[in-house]
């Protein structure tokens, strides 16, 4: 049974069909690794066994019956606890969410569940999303499966952690500005950000909304590619998800048809040399097979974190407006109190159920939308982003992918950059412009220094997740 860790979807699949195995030993065994593993590195928040094991049966029954099974029936998944699940707690890493039940599932969930996809559980995030290590959940720090003394990487750390350690065979996560692809680099495994619409985001607690999207995260691109293709599509729920243009999966990609850009702009300062000579081994990988390689600038793009930034904390101080105690969020003591105005309440509650970091955003969003300092920041910061992907689309005009690094540097202990915010925000300068322009990346396993993983970032046009399959699986095979 043990031999079911680090299994594919598809092996999954045959044993299930060929009744090797039941859906119901697939629960016990994953849920009796989650609890074996959680000990050491609390990926998960809830761990959810008895909806795990009503799905496994039903399972079971439709196999008893002779009904053919979609591929992802019975796979074990995580996900992020970001993302609603009708009758379960739904805490968005935050106090002020610790007692919130979601009424209803996430558009993705749905489209899982109606796979039979087993939910092992909701998995670790920093509060709202609001981090690039875990760190800042309000039920203390996910640790990397390859050592625990360094962080698994954010705000989707649980999910990546969960899947790297065979807690699940997959798991969702979501994107604002890396937060599916440094986890999983950091953690060894695929992490897919998709096209801004290409996923409904209904469902999912925001924090920026123009920059969000749900994704997948796998052991292999394969895996990945499954899960992503059962998220995909419209949804009328979500006004900006669209129809997966079917036109732009057709293409097949030959190692030397395929043209690869390196942008000038990611490999300057603060790259670290252990991390660059991995992803350069990489490229030189994709060179020996046939590709053509060649230099490109994305000449806007030492901008993109301050503009991320300015972005970010703008649209998170509107959405998180609606948590004051009243509406969302639990009601603090004043509540009861006579002659206690509704200020009051509002700053008790909200003092109390916010962390450090998401007061420090909304503080700064605020200001960055106040009047006088609107057109100099917020206006500013989006006339740089329209530059930003134009940059992109030019580029895609020369290449079909993009290639480079997901982080300047290798996991990090728990603790090192917690008390720098500025130090933790430059671990995300290379995912953040991905998610400015609204276009897919993928973080696949490039190599290892000192025993810790290195991901590489593979970046295409609009719509083009297909493309990046292709060459992730390319990757895989000469690596």
């Amino acid at each position: 049974m043990d031999s079911l860790f680090g299994v594919s979807i598809k092996q999954i699949h045959e044993k299930l069909e060929q009744r090797e195995i039941s859906a119901l030993e697939l629960a016990q065994l994953f849920l009796s690794h989650i609890q074996e593993r959680e000990k050491d590195l609390h990926a998960f928040i809830t761990i959810m066994p008895e909806l795990a094991f009503q799905q496994a049966k039903e399972i079971d029954k439709k196999v008893k019956e002779g009904q053919s099974l979609p591929l992802l029936a019975g796979i074990p998944c995580a996900i992020k606890d970001s993302i609603l699940v009708k009758g379960a707690r739904c805490t968005a890493g935050s106090h002020m969410l610790e007692d919130y039940v979601a009424p209803y599932n996430a558009t993705v969930v749905q489209r899982l569940r109606e796979q039979g996809v087993l939910l092992m559980g909701k998995t670790n995030t920093d509060e709202f999303s609001m981090g690039s290590s875990t760190e800042n959940s309000a039920f203390g720090p996910t640790r990397n499966p390859h050592d625990l003394s360094r962080v698994a990487g954010g705000s989707s750390g649980g999910s990546a952690a969960s899947v790297a350690a065979d807690e699940v065979v997959v798991a969702l996560g979501g994107d604002t500005g890396g937060s599916i692809r440094l986890p999983a680099s950091f953690c060894g495994i695929v992490g897919l950000k998709p096209t801004y619409g290409a996923v409904s985001r209904y469902g999912l607690i925001a924090l920026a909304s123009s920059l969000d999207q749900i994704g997948p995260l796998a052991k292999t691109v394969e895996d990945c590619e499954i899960l992503f293709n059962a998220l995909k599509g419209r949804d009328p729920f979500d006004s900006t998800s669209v129809d997966f243009p079917s036109n732009l999966q057709s293409r097949n990609c030959d190692p030397q048809d395929l043209r690869i850009g390196v942008p000038r702009e990611y490999f300057k300062e603060g790259l670290m040399p252990q991390v660059e000579q991995v992803i350069k081994n990489a490229i030189a990988k994709f060179e020996a097979a046939g590709a053509k390689v060649e230099e490109i600038t994305l000449p806007h793009a030492p901008y993109a974190l301050a503009v991320y930034y300015i972005i970010n904390s703008s649209e998170a101080s509107a959405n998180l407006a609606r948590y004051d105690g009243m509406r969302y969020g639990t009601a603090g003591t004043k509540h009861q109190m006579p002659n206690v105005s509704l200020l009051d309440i509002y700053l008790e509650r909200r003092g109390e159920g916010f962390g450090p970091e998401v007061k420090r955003r909304i503080v700064f969003g605020a200001y960055a939308l106040s009047a006088g300092y609107y057109d100099a920041y917020y206006t500013k910061a989006q006339k740089i982003r329209t530059l930003l992907k134009q940059d992109f689309e030019q580029a895609f005009q020369k290449v079909d992918v993009i290639v480079g690094p997901v982080s300047p540097v290798l996991p990090f202990k728990i603790g090192e950059k917690i008390e720098n915010p500025l130090s933790m925000y430059l671990v995300d300068m290379y995912t953040v412009p991905v998610n400015l322009a609204g276009i897919p990346g993928l973080s696949i396993p490039a190599g290892n220094v000192q025993n810790l993983p290195v991901g590489l970032q593979l970046i295409a046009p609009a719509f083009s997740e297909h493309l990046l399959f292709q060459v992730g699986k390319m990757f895989e095979k000469i690596s």
